[in-house]
């Protein structure tokens, strides 16, 4: 009896086995979109299931048309240059002779003012800001004051490294730096 029984189920299992492996997955053009935080550069990977014509576009937040592509391939690898681009939500849209696929990506570009510190000179409102830049920029820079008074503002043009000493009048312990790039990034510091 346990013959019988462990064959009906070696048999079982291999039915099962075979009707899984006979099955055909239908076919159909794969999308992949490859973006790194603070790169420039998406890549739009695209494996079709025969050549034909293929439509890139992309899309921004308010579903206008910010870049669009005509290619004849089967598969292609796609390096798109997002630095003209503001930052935010970005559609990529493949359509080919099997329909449309698209994904979402949220580009957030590499800040240009590099890195910002403040630092708490003394106990009556002086502080020293640097700007540590990799390329030319303009910057704009604004104070608050512990209730959130803006008390101080000013743009300045960078190349490489800039640094100032701010003295804050009336500082009573509380403050907020902002450090704003051409792009409109933004870096605060709070004291």
């Amino acid at each position: 009896m346990k013959t019988k029984s462990l064959y009906l189920a070696t048999m079982l299992f291999i039915g099962v086995a075979a009707t899984a492996v006979a099955k055909e997955v239908p076919a159909g053009a794969s999308l992949a979109v490859v973006s790194s935080k603070g790169s420039e550069v998406v890549k739009v990977i695209y494996k079709g299931v025969t050549t034909s014509k293929v439509k890139v576009n992309i899309y921004n937040a308010a579903s206008e048309i910010v870049f669009s592509e005509v290619r004849y391939n089967q598969a292609f690898i796609l390096p798109l240059n997002f630095s003209a681009l503001q930052s935010g939500e970005y559609t990529i849209e493949i359509v080919d002779a099997t329909g449309a696929k698209s994904e979402k990506i949220n580009y957030q570009p590499e800040l240009s003012t590099g890195t910002v510190r403040v630092a708490k000179l003394d106990a009556q409102g002086k502080f020293l800001l640097s700007v540590s830049n990799k390329t030319a920029d303009d910057i704009t820079i604004r104070i608050f004051d512990e209730y959130n008074n803006l008390v101080h503002t000013s743009n300045q043009q960078i190349n490489g490294s800039f640094a100032q000493v701010y003295a804050i009048k009336n500082f009573t312990g509380a403050c907020t730096f902002e450090v704003t790039d051409a792009q409109g990034k933004t870096t605060i510091a709070r004291f």
